[in-house]
């Protein structure tokens, strides 16, 4: 089980970098991980506490994790950081987040995958893990515009990616859950394995 909060000793430090179109969700998600501690016995409300809204500056947001008997700081880097363009900086792992209510967001991520390669991933097995990231999950209506679980997962393979998640920020369902497959994906990337998934496959979460 992961764990936020101030631990006594840091085994490693972890950089993450989260990508996605403006809109998607993104601060919302980072403001409820920050102002919160997830708890997977939580259970998710119609209505979470008001957030308080991270400022841009404070960036890296910083999150003390102890995960499978291995404390480290997460290190996480939004695309909005106004001192450093996301291109110029070196992630352990990559977080490619989009809006479930909002199918451009799902076809932006195409782009934003292929500049992981072309910044990140310059040779043949460059060991960067990447996990795609479904926001807004309390928004997912019936209708011909409506993004299933089961696309999504097809796409994340689609795009390479390690892990699929997904959640509400704003109910807090699945939160918890999401939290620990980032703490889980992180942890690997301080072995020697790393987080990457062999292959192309993908791991549903």
């Amino acid at each position: 089980m992961s764990e936020m909060g101030n631990q006594p000793e840091v085994d490693a430090s972890v950089s993450l970098l989260l990508l996605g179109d403006v809109g998607c969700g993104k601060s919302t998600f980072l403001a409820r991980l920050k102002n919160s501690r997830p708890s997977p016995s939580a259970q998710p409300s119609a209505r979470a506490n008001p957030l308080e809204l991270l400022r841009d500056s404070d960036q890296p947001f910083i999150y003390d994790i102890r995960f499978s008997k291995k404390t480290f700081t997460l290190e996480l880097y939004d695309t909005s950081n106004p001192n450093q363009h996301w291109s110029t900086l070196k992630p352990d792992l990559v977080v490619l987040a989009f809006d479930i209510s909002n199918r451009e967001t799902l076809d932006g991520l195409k782009a934003w995958r292929n500049d992981i390669t072309r910044y990140f991933q310059y040779g043949h097995g460059e060991r960067l893990p990447v996990m795609m990231l479904g926001l807004k999950r309390d928004l997912r209506r019936e209708g011909p515009e409506i993004i299933y679980p089961q696309e999504a997962y097809r796409i994340a393979q689609e795009l390479r990616c390690d892990r699929y998640a997904e959640c509400s920020a704003v109910t807090g369902e699945l939160l918890p859950e999401t939290f620990e497959d980032l703490a889980r994906l992180a942890a690997m990337t301080t072995t020697e394995k790393g987080g990457q998934t062999p292959g192309t496959s993908c791991v549903i979460l």
